[in-house]
Formats: C-alpha cells, structure tokens, sequence
C-alpha cells in the first residue's frame, strides 16, 4: 500500500467506526451481519457506490468517492438546486429497484415502531432530556408516518453525508449497513433532515407526488428516536441545525 500521511477517524462509536487511509475507508462493525449486508446493498444497488477491496471479519474496505458531499446536518448546504435534483432522481432509481429479499432500518412494523416511538418519548421526558410540550407536538405529528406503505429498495440511512455529488451529478452513495425493504419516504426524509429549503429540489427530482406532510412526520419521528442515542454516544443532537432544532422547528 502506498505511504498515507495519516489516518483520518470519520466516525468512531461503541457499535463501530470508519477510518480513512490515504483513498480507502476501513469500516469496522462489531456486528458483522451490517457489513455483509453493505456488500450485497450495494451489489444490488442501481446507483453508483464504493468498490469493495476486500472483506474480513468484522472489516470491510472500500474505495473513496469522488466529489463531496452536498453538506451536513447543522451545517450549511454546499449543493446546488441542480445536484438536490439530482440526488432526488438517484433516489428514485434506488426505490424502483427489485427489492432485496430483507428488510431493512426502515421497514420495520408500525406496531413495533409506534411502541419504540412512545417508550422513547417517555424516557426523553423522564430523563429531562427534552420539555414535555415538545416531545408531545413532534409525536403527535408523528403519528402521520405511522401508515401503510408499500416496499421499496431503501438506504435506511440517507443522511445528506452519505450522499456524493461532483457539480451537479451524484458520484456515489456511501453506508450502506442499513439498507433493505422499507418505507421510500423515509430515505426522503432522512435525505431532507435539517435542509427543508432543498426537500422541493429533490421531489422534483424524484418525479412523482409525494406526499409532504409523511416527510415532516419522518423527521419529527426519527429526530425523537435519535436524541437519547446520539447524547450517550458522544454526539450533540442539541447543535445548531440538528435534530433538536428539527423538533423545535415544529412547534
């Protein structure tokens, strides 16, 4: 391997971590059954994503994307109208795939989501974590993604950091551990989480009626699922542009 000057730690958690080394990425999961599914989403997957280098237990090498992402979540978009467009349309393609044979993050059942959704509003409160006025408004606003909905090929975790674009052509989509059958609006939603001024460039993107008010209902949902998490894992959901502001954004 070629001499790098450094290694880069991208993410780093109890449950796994991302390094970078010079042009690859070394993910190590302690649960190896997210890296097998990686491999096999992205086997499947219509849309561009890393080259698999190799594999080992609980390793899995991947080659860099070029570009970069169209921003963060508490940060400022980087991305034009055009390349949210284009990452919509991607999106689509990845929906309109054949489905893969497993579920995935978000194709988990209502009453099993719903009953998630309550004990964590209740811990949230307990644990003064959040007010109770505000857990109350975004889980009634909630309820609205807590419907029928019919399978699609989904990421499972389409945060706006997964997403790789160069000008306005997406180059890539990274992380793809939690892909599988599930709800398309939630990848929406996921995408869109913090940056609301984009969500109409990426559904006119993704081309077809979608319907908004399930979007909203997503990111209320899974900003009150995280908070708790990301607070005992060494990450600040109360930053500036992160999910507690989405909460508060609601009210």
């Amino acid at each position: 391997m070629d001499e790098v000057e450094e290694v880069e730690v991208v993410v780093a958690h109890s449950e796994r971590a991302t390094l970078r080394v010079g042009d690859m990425f070394l993910k190590v999961d302690a649960d190896q059954a997210r890296i097998d599914v990686e491999v096999e989403a992205m086997s499947r997957a219509p849309v561009p994503t890393p080259e698999v280098l190799w594999r080992k237990p609980h390793v899995l090498a991947i080659t860099a994307l070029p570009g970069t992402t169209l921003g963060r979540l508490g940060g400022p978009s980087t991305g034009s109208p055009a390349a949210w467009a284009a990452a919509g349309a991607a999106i689509r393609k990845l929906h309109d795939a054949p489905l893969p044979p497993w579920p995935g993050q978000s194709g988990r059942g209502l009453r099993e989501l719903a009953a998630e959704l309550d004990g964590e509003c209740e811990l949230l409160v307990t644990n003064g974590l959040l007010p109770a006025d505000l857990v109350t408004r975004n889980r009634r606003i909630a309820e609205a993604a807590l419907r029928p909905w019919t399978p699609a090929f989904t990421h499972g975790d389409l945060q706006i950091a997964h997403v790789f674009a160069d000008g306005d052509e997406v180059t890539g989509i990274i992380d793809w551990s939690e892909a599988g059958q599930g709800d398309a609006l939630y990848d929406l939603a996921t995408f869109t989480l913090g940056h609301e001024a984009h969500l109409a460039d990426v559904v006119a993107g993704y081309g077809t009626d979608v319907d908004l008010d399930v979007i909203r209902a997503w990111w209320s949902l899974r900003s009150l699922l995280v908070v708790r998490w990301l607070s005992e894992h060494g990450f600040d959901p109360f930053a500036p542009g992160c999910e507690v502001d989405v909460l508060r954004s609601r009210m």
